[in-house]
């Protein structure tokens, strides 16, 4: 399983080839595109899996509000 550090870095990779892309005259908007598609996927699981972390961390720390309310907004952050 990839570190967080590592998915980061793939992220960012996929975005400097994205920027790259778009300044090539003879660019391929397909290309392009599917490296959107996978750095957005890449990003919304990351954060999915960051805020999975943070809330079990809130509810231990012991934040005002009953579970139920803290999953909620916890959801209503990652819902796509």
């Amino acid at each position: 399983m990839k570190t967080t550090e590592q998915r980061i870095n793939n992220i960012i990779g996929q975005l400097t080839g994205v920027k790259k892309m778009l300044g090539d005259k003879e660019r391929d908007c397909f290309a392009i595109i599917m490296q959107l598609k996978a750095g957005k996927s890449a990003l919304d699981s990351l954060m999915a899996e960051i805020i999975g972390a943070e809330f079990d961390h809130c509810l231990r720390a012991g934040h005002k509000g009953n579970r139920a309310e803290i999953e909620k907004i916890f959801k209503e952050i990652i819902k796509k």
